[in-house]
C-alpha cells in the first residue's frame, strides 16, 4: 500500500518517476465519460426542447471542439510534468493565478456534489439506506481513493470503463426494445436555439475537464508523442461522453415523464430487477467513482496550488494531504445534500454558467503554452513571486475578465439571459466569443513580450516539441 499511495502533489515529476503511455490517456477518460452524469447532460437537450436528431448531431459537434481543447491541455502534462493549473502562474503570475483557481475549485466541489446526488441515490437503493447515507458513504470512498492517488485513479479507470461499456451496451439494447429508433429519430425540424444549447452542453461537459486534464499526464515520460497524448485523449473523451450522451438523448426522448427526476431509477428499470437491478445500481456508483475522484483529487492540487502561491511551499505531508482532501469532500457533500432534490434544473444551469469563466482561462492557457512561450516554461520561476513571471500579471487578469463580461450579452441561463440572446432566437454562443475574444486580446498584448519567454532548456531540457498533425 505503501508503494502506492502517491508522494507527489505540485510538484514536478522527475523523469525516473514516469512511467506508462500516452494510450492510458484513452482508457482514463473513456472510463470517466461512462457514467450517469454524461447521460444527464444528453438527456438535458431534450429535455429542453430539441429533438432527438438535432440533439446527437449538436451533442457531437460540442464534444468535438470542446474535446479538442481539453486535449491539448492533455498534451502538456508529459512536457511539463505538473499539474495542469500550476501552470496559470505563467500567465497570472504566481498569486494572480488564485483569481482562475477559485472558480476552479467551485467547479471541483459543484461537480462533486452532482455526481454525488445520482450515485448516492444508486447506493442508497444497493444497500437500502436511502440517498442521504449513500451520498455520505459514496463521498467518504471517493476522498479515501482521491487520497491514494495517481496510480489507483488510473487502475479505476480501465476498470470502470470495461464495466461501464459492457453495461451501456445492455442497456442500450434494453431500451431500444422498447422503443423504437427511427421513431426516435423520425422528427428532424431544426431549431437553433435548441440545436446549439445541446453544443454547449457537451462542449461545456469537456471544457470543464480541462483545468485538470493535465494532472493525470503529467507522470507520462517526457519524451512522450505530443501528438500520441492530444489523440489519445481526444478519442476517449468523445467516445465516452458521446456514448452516455446519446443514451441519454434517447433515453428522455422515449420516456420524458418516466425518466426526469427518475433517472437513476428508470435506468436501472431498464435492465430488470433483482440480482440485475443491484448489479445495475453497483454500476452506475461505479462509474460515478472514477469521475468524483478525479474532481476530488482536481480541488486538491487547485487548492494546494492556491494556498503554495502564497505561502510558497511545494510539497506536502500526509496529514496535510488527507486535510486538504477531507475538506474538499465535506464541502461538496453539502452541496450534495442540500441539492439533492432540484438536481436537473440547478445541474443545467451550473454547466452553462461553468462554462463562461473556464472558456477564457482556456484561451489564455493555450494561446500562452503553443503560441507565445512555444510550449516552454521556466519552472523554477512557477513558484517564485519575484521571477519571470511575476506576482501578478494584471494584463493577463485584464484580458481573463474581459473575456468573462464579453460573454454576458450572449448567456442564456435560468437565472440570467443576456440582451443579444433575444435577437438570436434564444440560442446561446457565449462560450464561442468567451474562447474567441480573450485568445486575440491575450495574444495581442503578450506576442511582443520577450521577457517572460522561457530559454529553450527552461523546461528541463526537453526535447523539441512534437507536431499535432495526422
Amino acid at each position: 500500500m505503501a508503494g502506492l499511495v502517491e508522494k507527489r502533489s505540485i510538484d514536478v515529476v522527475p523523469d525516473d518517476e514516469r512511467h506508462g503511455s500516452a494510450v492510458s490517456q484513452f482508457t482514463l477518460w473513456l472510463g470517466a465519460n461512462l457514467q450517469i452524469t454524461a447521460v444527464i447532460t444528453g438527456a438535458l437537450a431534450v429535455v429542453f426542447g430539441a429533438n432527438a436528431f438535432w440533439s446527437l448531431i449538436g451533442l457531437l459537434l460540442g464534444n468535438l471542439l470542446g474535446g479538442a481543447v481539453m486535449a491539448l491541455h492533455s498534451a502538456q502534462g508529459p512536457r511539463l510534468g505538473l499539474p495542469q493549473m500550476i501552470t496559470s502562474r505563467a500567465q497570472f503570475g504566481v498569486r494572480g493565478a488564485v483569481v482562475p483557481l477559485a472558480l476552479v475549485i467551485v467547479m471541483y466541489i459543484g461537480f462533486f456534489a452532482s455526481g454525488s446526488v445520482l450515485a448516492g441515490q444508486a447506493v442508497g437503493e444497493l444497500t437500502h439506506l436511502g440517498a442521504t447515507p449513500g451520498i455520505i458513504i459514496f463521498a467518504a470512498v471517493t476522498a479515501f481513493a482521491a487520497a491514494v492517488g495517481y496510480r489507483l485513479i488510473h487502475t479505476l479507470g480501465r476498470v470502470a470503463g470495461l464495466v461501464c461499456a459492457a453495461a451501456f451496451v445492455y442497456l442500450g439494447i434494453r431500451l431500444l426494445q422498447r422503443a423504437d429508433l427511427a421513431d426516435l429519430l423520425h422528427d428532424r425540424e431544426f431549431g437553433l436555439p435548441v440545436f446549439l444549447l445541446a453544443v454547449s452542453l457537451s462542449a461545456s461537459w469537456q471544457l470543464a475537464f480541462g483545468p485538470y486534464v493535465a494532472d493525470y499526464s503529467r507522470y507520462l515520460p517526457r519524451h512522450t508523442s505530443t501528438r500520441a497524448t492530444f489523440w489519445w485523449t481526444l478519442s476517449g473523451t468523445v467516445l465516452g461522453s458521446q456514448w452516455s450522451m446519446t443514451f441519454g438523448a434517447l433515453a428522455a426522448a422515449a420516456a420524458p415523464a418516466a425518466f426526469v427526476g427518475h433517472e437513476v431509477t428508470y435506468i436501472v428499470g431498464l435492465g430488470g430487477v433483482g440480482l440485475i437491478a443491484s448489479v445495475l445500481y453497483f454500476v452506475i456508483a461505479f462509474g460515478k467513482l472514477t469521475i468524483n475522484i478525479l474532481n476530488t483529487y482536481g480541488g486538491f492540487m487547485s487548492l494546494v496550488t492556491s494556498v503554495s502561491g502564497f505561502r510558497g511551499q511545494r510539497t506536502l505531508s500526509p496529514r496535510a494531504r488527507t486535510a486538504y482532501i477531507t475538506g474538499i469532500m465535506v464541502a461538496g457533500t453539502a452541496v450534495a445534500l442540500l441539492g439533492k432534490d432540484s438536481f436537473l434544473t440547478s445541474f443545467k444551469d451550473f454547466l452553462l454558467f461553468l462554462l463562461t469563466f473556464f472558456t477564457p482561462w482556456s484561451a489564455i492557457n493555450l494561446v500562452d503554452y503553443y503560441l507565445i512561450s512555444k510550449e516552454r516554461y521556466d519552472i523554477p520561476a512557477l513558484s517564485d513571486p519575484a521571477g519571470r513571471y511575476g506576482s501578478w500579471n494584471v494584463r493577463a487578469l485584464t484580458v481573463y475578465t474581459l473575456g468573462v463580461l464579453a460573454q454576458l450579452p450572449f448567456l442564456a441561463t435560468h437565472f440570467y439571459t443576456g440582451p443579444a440572446v433575444g435577437p438570436l432566437g434564444g440560442a446561446d454562443i457565449s462560450w464561442l466569443v468567451g474562447l474567441a475574444v480573450p485568445a486575440v486580446l491575450y495574444w495581442a498584448v503578450t506576442h511582443r513580450d520577450t521577457a517572460r519567454t522561457a530559454d529553450p532548456d527552461a523546461s528541463g531540457g526537453a526535447p523539441a516539441p512534437a507536431e499535432l498533425g495526422g
